[in-house]
């Protein structure tokens, strides 16, 4: 009886704010701020969560907050939505596009916020009736993209106390009013290197009397990911891809320097934390055939976010629930990386895919300048992260007793 009365408030509530939701997200939208930057963005959320009595926590640097819905009594659900922009031009024509020149929200995180904001403002309604069985946690984080926001929010307790967390990010291969989930690993281990390189340096026309640096940078360029693709079980999907090479002034000169940078991802846990070392290993090895020096800085990004079972049920479960039947398919892991696997780390939880592309429309995809959503994503993102909270506040069990308190 509980599911069929939670549809109903859900709509109720959604009739009178969904176009306030919408307006929010624009606003956001408009003035984009990147990663620790996000003051004006963290002054918007929580102008509206005290407004509804409720007592935001900002971080200590001044940007994401954190703020606790209903009582200590019972379970402890977070939900999270990352909150900062890209630094990337807005290429496309709207009334709401970005009006800070370099920044936009390219990845759906103004979404995110406001699908929590939305969800804060009903479950604080819920607490008020006294239909809140337990604490929900709002978790508006801070820098994902940069990343480091996770870690800043759990060096403050953002997870202390958390029993499960949830999540959603926006994907625009799947049709507003969906859901993208899987067990598992979801998306990718993330980490960036640079390998600078050094040699002594000399004339074009005699290779043979120095190292000759940029040869070399080349053997390591093709070599290395080569190399680890025989040495890493091709399971674990262990890929080095380079973006920046920089080496040499003139044309007939041997330069005495040079640097490649890459990112280095994953998709298996264990092969993430042995990367470092093998490619250390194997960087020595190959520069070594060449007589130069070569050096390894090795920049841990994100562990990939690996969805626990239980947790996948009953968000699974919800959104079926919240969207009805068939809304929840299939989706497969990326090589995306992502801060909520810190969480995941150490609590259980679930990370989901919400649909943002219009059915029979345009896929926009995320990290573009052109990026945008059909805005009934918003309302969705509602109706799953606020059933999803409260039906595990309502049963920590097997998925048959959730599904039976809903029927």
């Amino acid at each position: 009886m509980r599911g069929r009365e939670l549809r109903g408030e859900l709509d109720a509530f959604l009739a009178e704010t969904e176009q306030d939701l919408v307006a929010f997200r624009r606003d956001l939208h408009m003035h984009p701020e990147l990663a620790f930057a996000e003051y004006r963005t963290t002054q918007r959320i929580a102008e509206r969560l005290t407004a509804a009595g409720l007592k935001p926590s900002v971080l200590p640097k001044g940007s994401g907050l954190i703020c606790d819905v209903g009582s200590g009594d019972g379970p402890t659900i977070a939900l999270r939505a990352d909150i900062d922009a890209l630094p990337l031009q807005d290429e496309k024509d709207v009334p709401y596009r970005s009006t800070v020149a370099g920044a936009c929200h390219a990845c759906g995180h103004d979404v995110h916020t406001t699908v929590l904001l939305g969800t804060s403002l009903f479950l604080a309604q819920q607490a008020a009736a006294g239909l809140l069985p337990g604490r929900v946690r709002l978790i508006f984080q801070p820098a994902e993209e940069l990343p480091g926001g996770a870690l800043e929010v759990m060096a403050h307790g953002g997870i202390s106390g958390v029993d499960r967390i949830f999540g959603l990010h926006c994907d625009p291969r799947v049709d507003a009013g969906q859901l993208g989930i899987r067990t598992g690993p979801i998306t990718s281990a993330c980490d960036k290197i640079a390998v600078r390189v050094s040699g002594p340096g000399g004339h074009t026309a005699r290779p043979h009397l120095t190292a000759d640096l940029v040869f070399a940078l080349a053997k390591i360029l093709t070599e290395l990911p080569a190399a680890l693709s025989r040495r890493v079980d091709p399971r674990s999907s262990l890929s080095l891809v380079w973006g920046k090479v920089v080496a040499g002034s003139a044309a007939n000169a041997i330069p005495d320097d040079g640097v490649a940078e890459g990112t280095v991802r994953c998709l298996d846990e264990d092969a993430w934390h042995a990367a470092p070392d093998l490619i250390k290993s194997l960087l020595e090895s190959v520069a070594g055939a060449y007589g130069v020096e070569a050096t390894l800085d090795y920049t841990r990004g994100v562990p990939p976010v690996v969805n626990d079972e239980l947790s996948v049920e009953m968000m699974s479960a919800a959104a079926e629930q919240a969207l009805g039947s068939g809304a929840v398919v299939p989706t497969q892991q990326s090589l995306g990386g992502e801060d909520f696997g810190w969480y995941l780390e150490s609590i259980p939880g679930a990370f989901a895919r919400l649909g943002t592309r219009s059915p029979g429309g345009v896929t926009y995809d995320i990290h573009q300048g052109t990026f945008d959503v059909d805005e009934k994503a918003i309302a969705a993102g509602v109706r799953v992260m606020a059933t999803t909270a409260l039906t595990s506040l309502w049963e920590v069990g097997p998925i048959d007793s959730i599904t039976n308190a809903m029927a």
